[in-house]
């Protein structure tokens, strides 16, 4: 196999803004492996929030680059398995990158969709929200106005999260989700439920910080609503943790190292009882035609970054009203203009 990076600027199409942050560009980083006349490609994006930077994660690419180059790629589980002891130390971002190149090459040279290959069914795929991100009251009616929507998820985490909850739900009878990003404290979040289940709300992502395991328990016993985790379940081994302490959990392919992990968190968490979320880290089509592949083993997904960028950079999946389209090509169906 031969490594290719390919380092590009994604515009959003708004300022997008959550509690943490506000971002006009997305830097993104596309991985492509190629074998003969094959090519798989996969995404990691640039987020100062977990320490990652472009530059760190090529940086990474290049020290494995010898044995990814060298490597007979038969089973991308198994490369996974491989790969993963030389990048363990590290953010897994660059990880799964390299890992969804991985399946979508092996998913091609099989001539075969990704979803096929691994034997699943899309006939009852969820479909995905569109994101309303942090601004004015005008701001956010305008953006949700702008793309009219069945489903949406609408970023919070200010003082007035129940107005702005209030004033969206004077313009629509979509179904809503809201994501605190940790904003919240023990009581708010189940007083909020409270108010934010009468607006039609379905659950709640990630109200507290990450590591209030203690008000979690609190909140799982009182909420109305269900709460599902984000911040809380990064990786693999925290699937088991939040069993007791949400009622779900929202997978990313970027935190937790690819489509190979991924796919071992969903069967936990099926496992565990646990409702299960995949969500997008405002990517390019190539990372969303691959979360696109696990539809149907999803309750819910959020793979709404290819309405939110202006990705003039790919092809792959196409988003109608919420219903996800797949390419008509093989592996995850994405590919760079």
């Amino acid at each position: 196999m031969k490594l290719v990076l390919h380092t590009f600027q994604l515009p959003l199409k708004h300022t997008f803004t959550i509690t943490h942050e506000s971002r006009d560009i997305q830097p993104t980083l596309i991985v492509e492996l190629q074998d003969g006349d094959f090519r798989g490609f996969g995404e990691a994006t640039e987020t100062p929030y977990y320490g990652v930077t472009m530059e760190k994660m090529t940086a990474q690419l290049e020290s494995v680059r010898d044995f990814v180059e060298s490597y007979d790629l038969q089973d991308p589980k198994q490369f996974w398995e491989d790969v993963f002891p030389y990048l363990k130390d590290e953010h897994p971002f660059a990880l799964c990158a390299l890992d969804i190149a991985a399946n979508d090459l092996w998913a091609k040279k099989k001539g075969l969709p990704l979803y096929k290959a691994w034997g699943l069914d899309p006939s009852n795929n969820p479909i995905t929200d569109y994101t309303i991100g942090i601004d004015t009251l005008e701001k956010m009616v305008e953006k949700m106005q702008e793309v009219p929507f069945p489903l949406y998820k609408i970023k919070l985490g200010t003082k007035e999260d129940i107005k702005i909850v209030q004033e969206l739900r004077k313009h629509t009878d979509a179904v809503f989700r809201v994501d605190a990003n940790t904003a919240w404290s023990v009581e708010e979040t189940i007083q909020n439920a409270i108010a934010l289940k009468e607006l039609g709300v379905e659950f709640i992502e990630q109200p507290m910080k990450a590591d209030n395991w203690e008000g979690m328990k609190k909140v799982f016993a009182e909420s109305v609503l269900p709460i599902i985790a984000d911040e809380s379940c990064i990786v693999e081994e925290d699937v088991a943790r939040c069993y007791g302490f949400f009622h779900g959990i929202n997978v990313k392919l970027m935190k937790c190292g690819g489509l190979t992990p991924a796919l071992r968190m969903i069967a936990h968490a099926k496992k565990l009882g646990l409702k299960v979320m995949v969500g997008c880290m405002t990517e390019s089509n190539v990372g969303c035609s691959a979360i696109a592949q696990l539809l149907p083993l999803l309750d819910y997904v959020d793979m709404d970054g290819i309405l939110l960028v202006d990705d003039q950079i790919s092809t792959g999946v196409i988003i109608d009203y919420g219903k996800v389209i797949y390419a008509d090509e093989n592996g995850t169906g994405a590919n760079l203009k």
